[in-house]
């Protein structure tokens, strides 16, 4: 079998290898491949009339599955749960990332805002001291 060309660079997601080639790249059988995918721990692409096309992201799955199961012998609904949670992780990794942009983009506002703000006191106001001084006000001006 004829793998493909390392020197040759895919988009991580890309599918791009048909289950045999998949299958040899894992290091397993192609039938686990399509076990795997009947149980939803694996979703390879689909061509038009319904051929798996794995990526470079779904033989990495694949290798970490295969590890997870024989190495530490987890079994596969708990292999499937750890990566239901490491995807959760991993979006929330996004949003916290898209949130603290966000941020930034909002405190630059408020320093740009308070800066503007500075600018258009007037300068010849006193600050108020406070006094004890007592003074009488007397209606029409007369002392």
């Amino acid at each position: 079998m004829t793998l493909p060309d390392p020197g040759r660079s895919f988009a991580e997601d890309a599918p791009v290898f048909v289950i045999s080639v998949a299958a040899e790249l894992a290091g397993m059988h192609a039938q686990t491949l399509r076990q795997y995918d009947r149980l939803g721990l694996v979703r390879p692409g689909r061509t038009a009339g319904g051929g798996r096309r794995y990526s470079p992201r779904d033989v990495a799955l694949l290798r970490e599955v295969q590890r997870l199961s024989q190495k530490d012998g987890v079994n596969l609904a708990g292999i499937k749960r750890i990566i239901e949670l490491e995807s959760r992780v991993e979006a929330l990794q996004v949003r916290v990332t898209e949130l603290l942009d966000e941020l930034e983009v909002a405190e630059t506002g408020r320093i740009a805002a308070e800066a503007a703000v500075s600018a258009t006191y007037r300068r010849d106001l006193v600050p108020r001291t406070s006094s004890s001084a007592l003074v009488v006000w007397r209606p029409g001006g007369h002392p």
